[in-house]
């Protein structure tokens, strides 16, 4: 007769065949030292190794096998890992990358990363730590960008996901919650406002948003490549006239393409004068406020409603760390709170606590994010992360003033932070600008400095964002060498 017993042997049999835990745990426990240590090598001899080197065919090939029915061992998974992938990333943690706008991370921020996989937390809502270290996160956030304490915020993807969230956010407070059920309507017209250096994915947002982008007026920029407030009121002034519905003005804390800062404080009346939500996206340039060099730049920052920023680009918390800081917290709610009956909220237990982020923006299911960027601020400190930002801005300085000194290199903007855009245009000046496209990919392809090509008024630009910590003035020199010698070659294309 099969009895009690037998069935509490047979379950616990079942679990030992169907638990993905290992049978032996010290021989995984010495794998991932091994792991460790092959991350910690590195990490370390970043310098000896090229800043991105093209895949071989056969690494690619390992990575259109079929789908894997059977077991493989740790350690030979690793090894394909080892041999195949991390000699060709991206090469954003290397001191020589410069291209785009790309933190470098840490090795803290690693070594957090790994215990928050180990931890596997669920951050939409409960009553649980990691939801605590997030709140604290957000209180670190009104304290350094001068936030009330009515202000909430929220870990996303990045500054993308951020400035749409904050465009429903604007829009829900022109519109009110009933928005979210009945959606937009013809009569509602509404008119946003950004600088036409705004990042690509502001008009992304309006277009996920369906208000549609053409709704997103952009508006001149002066030479510094800051919006043009004049130019700005009478765009609004225009369009309320026609009648449509002026709901928010987007300010840029650094522009992608050149780095500048439109005059915030300016916006903020602007935003006052025509009851508009004012937003900024600050992915590029938000956190220099943490510079004493660099704060003054930012001036106004502290009365924006809504703030977009990134911590795994000046933070330099690995990726994914976005941020969304929102003046009134309850803002966010109106937008995103919503009942469900599977997420029945308690007075005490696991389903207790009195603050879920899934009330707060878009996301149920979410990553422990905060615990990298957690770590990062405690292990470092503000102080060290605020001379990480401003020695990266003296390198730029120092790049734009060895660009103007040489004659076959011409500056193609305002160096405001730690952008450069700078062009080839030969010894005597009449180089075509289409070379320089040619000379980042040969910059790339020997692997010793890695900017990424943009284009500054039409014409095709050299950009050095300077953004990792590891970043020296040797890897500044390398760079103008690079860029005089591949240049002067002959055999680059002309044309």
């Amino acid at each position: 007769m099969f009895s009690l017993q037998d069935a509490g042997r047979a379950a616990i049999d079942r679990q030992a065949r169907t638990s993905l835990d290992p049978d032996d745990w010290q021989t995984l426990r010495k794998q991932g030292h091994q792991m460790l240590d092959d991350m910690f090598d590195h990490l370390q001899t970043l310098d000896a190794r090229p800043v991105w080197q093209h895949a071989p065919s056969s690494a690619r090939a390992l990575f259109d096998a079929p789908l894997p029915v059977e077991a493989s061992d740790l350690a030979d998974v690793h090894a394909i890992f080892r041999q195949n992938i991390l000699p060709y990333g991206s090469g954003n943690i290397h001191p020589g990358f410069m291209g785009w706008v790309q933190g470098g991370g840490t090795a803290a921020g690693m070594l957090a990363e790994m215990l928050a996989g180990g931890l596997n937390a669920n951050l939409g809502g409960r009553d649980h730590m990691p939801i605590e270290v997030e709140r604290q996160i957000i209180r670190w956030t009104r304290q350094i960008f001068s936030f009330p304490e009515t202000a909430g915020g929220i870990f996303l993807t990045g500054a993308s996901q951020a400035n749409f969230v904050a465009v429903q956010i604007a829009r829900c407070r022109k519109l009110g919650r009933d928005i979210r059920a009945t959606g937009l309507s013809d009569e509602s017209r509404l008119v946003a406002y950004a600088s036409s250096e705004v990042h690509g994915c502001v008009p992304r947002a309006f277009e996920m948003s369906g208000i549609g982008s053409n709704r997103l007026r952009g508006v001149a920029v002066d030479a510094a490549g800051k919006i043009d407030i004049g130019a700005l009121e009478q765009a609004i002034v225009l369009d309320r006239q026609q009648g449509y519905t002026p709901f928010l003005v987007i300010g840029s804390a650094g522009t992608v393409n050149t780095g500048a800062i439109d005059d915030l404080a300016a916006l903020r009346g602007i935003a006052d004068a025509y009851d508009l939500h004012f937003h900024v996206d600050g992915a590029l340039g938000a956190l220099g406020i943490l510079s004493p060099d660099l704060a003054h730049l930012l001036a106004g920052i502290e009365t924006c409603d809504s703030l977009a920023f990134d911590f795994h680009k000046w933070g330099q918390v690995p990726y994914d760390a976005g941020f969304l800081l929102v003046r009134d917290g309850e803002w966010q709610r109106q937008t995103f709170a919503s009942d469900a009956a599977y997420l029945s909220r308690a007075a005490t237990g696991l389903a207790g606590g009195d603050w879920w982020p899934c009330d707060y923006g878009p996301d149920l299911s979410r990553g422990f994010r905060a615990l990298k960027t957690w770590f990062t601020l405690k292990t470092y400190g503000v102080k060290a992360l605020g001379e990480a930002m401003s020695a990266n801005c003296r390198l730029a300085l120092t790049l734009a003033q060895h660009i103007e000194q040489e004659p076959a290199l011409k500056l193609l903007a305002p160096v405001a932070l730690n952008i450069v855009c700078f062009a080839y245009v030969g010894a005597d000046g009449t180089m075509p600008p289409s070379v320089n496209s040619h000379i980042v990919e040969r910059l790339h392809a020997e692997g010793r400095v890695a900017p990424s090509l943009t284009h500054v008024n039409g014409q095709p630009a050299i950009r050095a964002a300077i953004v990792n910590h590891r970043t020296s003035q040797a890897d500044i020199d390398a760079l103008v060498h690079s860029v005089l010698t591949i240049g002067s070659r002959q055999d680059l294309p002309q044309c």
